[in-house]
């Protein structure tokens, strides 16, 4: 829970293959529902003992149709939707390796050889204007659009999630958060925190901390994946 608002959105999904995190939006506690709904749509993946890209795109929109669907059968929900994003251990042509997943603007951070960068790009306006040279990072953090997401589970006819694929790697890791975390913490912030924490979830709890402290004006989730060879 953040230290504004009343409830709680975000849903999120952590086992051992499979890491996300879903931030929902709507009234009436409906971001709460299309969070879960989203969240439930991988839950299936968790079981598998191999996953494919494929699999998560399904499930992508699997959970788009559901969200959908709960919208237009409760009146007083329509306008739900979430973000979805995460990292998951998958299989490509028989090797294993890192799938990088997301719609909205709920981030996965990558730190290796300590240097943290964003695994993910935010589909929001004011990442838009950040590519087009409008605005500067700083800037973006205080634009009256920087809530305003351009993608997200749930919303439009058809939906097209970002996927990267990354060589599994040692001595990495990996941050998949809701945006309740870098809209309070810069990146800088959350690469120190990081480093200063081996264990994960030390660092999970740190990072949910600080950004509490720092004014937790939204709902803050995250997860701390420490990874090592998926073989």
């Amino acid at each position: 829970m953040g230290c504004v608002r009343a409830g709680n959105e975000d849903s999120y999904l952590a086992t051992d293959g499979l890491w996300l995190v879903s931030d929902g939006m709507g009234g009436h506690a409906a971001g709460e529902v299309a969070s879960r709904i989203v969240i439930d749509a991988f839950v299936p993946l968790a079981r598998r003992t191999t996953v494919r890209v494929a699999d998560l795109v399904a499930a992508v929109h699997c959970a788009h149709a559901a969200v959908c669907d709960y919208g237009a059968s409760h009146l007083e929900a329509r306008g739900l939707g979430a973000t979805v994003t995460g990292v998951a251990r998958v299989v490509v042509a028989g090797q294993p390796m890192w799938a990088i997943l997301n719609v909205g603007d709920s981030r996965v951070y990558r730190l290796t050889d300590a240097l943290l960068r964003r695994a993910t790009v935010d589909h929001s306006e004011t990442e838009e204007l950040i590519l087009e040279g409008v605005i500067s990072v700083e800037e973006a953090r205080t634009h009256h659009a920087r809530n305003v997401i351009t993608r997200s589970v749930g919303q439009g006819d058809a939906l097209q999630p970002d996927l990267w694929l990354l060589p599994s790697a040692p001595a990495e890791r990996f941050v998949v958060c809701s945006d309740g975390l870098n809209s309070e913490l810069r990146d800088d912030d959350i690469r120190t925190i990081c480093r200063e924490h081996p264990a994960p979830q030390d660092a999970a709890d740190a990072l949910v901390e600080a950004a509490l402290a720092s004014g937790g004006r939204d709902n803050v989730t995250v997860i701390v994946l420490d990874a090592v060879s998926p073989a």
